[in-house]
């Protein structure tokens, strides 16, 4: 009987143990909003985002500049003008096609300069948010702003602003 009790004691100590975890939470957008360089950094890049932008919607548009005047002229034209004007429309189209994935592929232009320009940013915000958990013990820190499943959470457990001051803003 004696161990029974002791064996259940024991239990109950390591459960407790695994509910003890700390968790904390921070707003990522908060955070970024706060964040000077993030914001100039944004404005830089929507600049170069409305530009690359443009540069592929002229050369959209002369493509389909291209198509049109091939429809119009199409009753006049041989079978080989036919095929030559086609083909030069399919190679612009593919030029648009190629500069559009240049510029706003997964690994294109503005992907490389949005990590340039925020990935030290968001690199300074990851390690603030790490020192603070290892100094305080918290077993996890959630992003508040990506995690959609949170309903309530306690304005306590928030560090976003230990993370700003960390940080020196």
């Amino acid at each position: 009987m004696k161990k029974l009790i002791l064996s259940l004691l024991l239990v109950l100590m390591g459960t407790s143990g695994a509910f003890a975890q700390k968790y904390a939470l921070i707003d990522m957008d908060y955070i970024l909003k706060q964040i000077p360089q993030y914001e100039m950094a944004n404005q830089q890049l929507d600049q170069i985002s409305k530009r690359w932008q443009q540069e592929v919607e002229a050369l959209a548009s002369e493509a389909e500049t291209m198509y049109k005047q091939y429809q119009a002229d199409m009753v006049f034209l041989t079978a080989d003008q036919k095929t030559a004007r086609e083909e030069a429309i399919v190679k612009k189209e593919k030029e648009v096609q190629d500069l559009r994935l240049k510029y706003f592929g997964p690994e294109g232009e503005l992907y490389k300069k949005r990590n340039a320009l925020v990935g030290q940013i968001q690199d300074d915000i990851y390690n603030a948010v790490k020192e603070i958990s290892e100094r305080q013990n918290y077993a996890m820190v959630i992003d508040r702003a990506s995690a959609e499943s949170i309903i309530f959470a306690s304005p306590k457990i928030d560090i976003s602003k230990e993370v700003l001051k960390k940080l020196g803003y």
